[in-house]
């Protein structure tokens, strides 16, 4: 099962592109700007959240597309009619994005229950020394691909805590009714997602103690929770904190502080410490692992960005080789075709120039 017969139409530079015939590995090949990683985007878009960009619905369409863009693609089955996903953003709505299965309308969650994206791309290198933020959404990525509902959870709990902070912001003292209702669903959200993040850690640290150190390395992952998992005990804690909240004007309790730790197994060093080259490694390992779970209950896609250019031999090797062993259906882009000589034969290739595409 995997994605075939791709569409963008008036998305970034491309114009009207479609990708036919695709393989278990699929190559975009141009120079730097031709609009490789705008395929890639517009693919992860068939996904629940912002894409692998988090780019802005108002930068999506091309500038001469009139401010709505389309992107489609049919998801081959093992027995009956590939399924048609498609979200797009019309001219008239610039702000709302549209899902459509098979024609019908439907929320962007679901398309959850259809594929399982993941990507790596150059601007996750910096990760491990960037924000606890973006750790804590590198997280729910990877957890909403083994969970579609994370999504529902993480929402709910985003709206309640902007409430809540709102509230604990005002000059006015807060009614403490309308805390009480607010922290219930925080307390019931917040429980929910910090459960599904600790599963997705548990899940991914199995995978991984079963790989060797070399020649990714090994990372060992856990979270440092920002407070309690158990929704009774979080509910308490969110009560009980009222007051250091009010002073502070936030939420100083829950799940928008947890922070995921990396560790690199061989050298016990934490990740933020390690080389530019073993943090690679190990996002690689991290991504590889992720892939293969997700891969297990739904169609999987893997998008990597100008990887196998910053590899060694021995690693991109390595890398062409765990790609074969997996379930995933693989998207790869390059400047040349040099680093991709060992899978030419078995990928299907498009060159990319000015957001046109061409099979080779």
């Amino acid at each position: 099962m995997a994605l075939d017969r791709i569409t963008l139409s008036r998305f970034r530079n491309h114009a009207d592109t479609a990708l036919d015939d695709t393989r278990r590995f699929n190559l975009l090949v141009g120079e730097n700007g031709a609009g490789k990683t705008n395929v890639l985007e517009a693919i992860s878009l068939l996904a629940p959240g912002r894409g692998l960009r988090r780019a802005a619905l108002a930068d999506l369409p091309s500038q001469s597309g009139g401010g709505g863009f389309t992107v489609g693609a049919s998801l081959a089955q093992a027995e009956g009619e590939p399924v048609r996903l498609g979200t797009f953003v019309r001219a008239d709505l610039p702000g709302r994005r549209k899902v459509r299965v098979n024609g019908a309308e439907a929320s962007a969650a679901s398309l959850g229950e259809w594929l399982a994206i993941g990507w790596l791309t150059p601007a996750m290198d910096r990760l491990f020394a960037d924000s606890a933020g973006a750790r804590r959404r590198f997280v729910d990525r990877m957890t909403l691909a083994l969970e579609p509902g994370h999504a529902r959870h993480a929402a709910r709990y985003e709206g309640a805590l902007r409430e809540r902070n709102r509230l604990l912001g005002d000059e006015r003292e807060p009614d403490p009714a309308w805390l009480d209702g607010i922290e219930v669903q925080l307390a019931e959200h917040g429980a929910e997602l910090a459960q599904a993040r600790l599963r997705t850690i548990a899940r991914l640290s199995d995978a991984l103690a079963a790989v060797p150190d070399e020649p990714f390395a090994r990372p060992l992952l856990a979270i440092e929770p920002g407070g309690p998992a158990d929704e009774a005990a979080l509910a308490t804690a969110l009560r009980e904190g009222r007051r250091a909240d009010r002073r502070a004007g936030r939420t100083l309790t829950g799940p928008h502080r947890d922070e995921l730790l990396v560790t690199m197994a061989g050298k016990s060093m934490p990740a933020a410490e390690c080389s530019t080259g073993e943090q690679k490694a190990m996002l690689i390992a991290i991504t590889l692992a992720h892939a293969e779970l997700a891969a297990q209950g739904r169609p999987g896609l893997l998008l990597l960005d100008e990887v196998a250019a910053h590899l060694d031999p021995v690693r991109r090797a390595a890398l062409f080789e765990r790609l074969r062993e997996g379930a995933a259906q693989v998207w790869l882009t390059g400047t040349e075709m040099t680093p991709f000589a060992e899978i030419a034969e078995e990928a299907a290739v498009w060159r990319v120039r000015e957001g046109a595409v061409e099979r080779v």
